[in-house]
């Protein structure tokens, strides 16, 4: 461990959903406190952008929609040996519970659940992830609160919850930690998107005492749980609301 246990200098962070938001900033804090980023997302033109905002440091971008099998086992493969892993590539969807179909529950599960599962797998079974690494999941507070009309959002972040807390006990051995970073409401794209749907975001984020968040606010967890400051934190889940869980009904 170096004289500052929180930084990233030397370790190489794969970060998912890097285009934008969360995913965005995450990336940029890991080359700013030293890491090699390998980041990742849908939209070559955007994740391009990303590159461009990091520091010098040979960071590396592949494009790859994480829906596909293939497309998944390329990105591990490409990938090479990484320390840190962080998912934010993700959607988020509301629906009245008579509403749901078959494809809105597949959408959100090949997503936000299947996805971040079969890349951890295949980085995992190709030995990708270096001993005393660490898993982070990007996880919401609807996993354990369930507003109305986040039935499938919900199951698929509690899912993924449940599926980390079993994986840290398999990679223990190796010293590598897996955890889950629990959001609240965060100013992203895809938080204006849920406006649009109809949910009130302003009056539910102004639940929180400390108000809505900002992608650095999550970025500054993430660093904390990728680097070695969290040696000795695993299998649970950091919840970052503003204090949202506190007064959520």
């Amino acid at each position: 461990m170096s004289g500052d246990p929180f930084s990233l200098a030397g370790k190489t962070i794969l970060i998912t959903g890097a285009s934008s938001g969360i995913g965005r900033e995450v990336a940029v804090s890991c080359a700013k406190r030293g890491a090699t980023a390998v980041i990742s997302g849908r939209n070559r033109e955007r994740l391009d952008e990303t590159l461009k905002a990091l520091d010098a440091g040979g960071h590396r971008a592949y494009a790859a929609d994480l829906t596909e099998l293939e497309q998944i086992h390329a990105l591990a493969d490409a990938s090479g040996p990484i320390d840190g892993l962080f998912f934010s590539a993700g959607i988020a969807l509301i629906a009245p519970f008579r509403m749901i179909n078959q494809e809105h529950v597949r959408k959100l599960m090949r997503i936000d659940f299947e996805a971040p599962i079969l890349l951890t797998q295949r980085l995992l079974k190709q030995r990708q992830i270096r001993d005393g690494g660490s898993i982070v999941f990007n996880t919401a507070l609807a996993a354990r609160t369930a507003p109305q009309g986040t039935a499938i959002y919900a199951a698929a972040k509690a899912g993924l919850t449940a599926a980390a807390r079993s994986l840290a006990l398999e990679v223990a051995r190796a010293r590598i930690r897996v955890t889950c970073l629990q959001l609240g409401y965060v100013r992203t794209a895809l938080l204006d998107g849920l406006a649009k749907s109809g949910m009130n975001v302003t009056e539910l984020a102004n639940l929180a005492p400390l108000g809505m968040g900002e992608p650095l606010d999550v970025a500054n967890a993430a660093i904390f749980l990728l680097s070695d400051a969290s040696r000795w934190v695993s299998r649970t889940e950091l919840t970052a609301d503003g204090g949202l869980i506190l007064r959520m009904p």
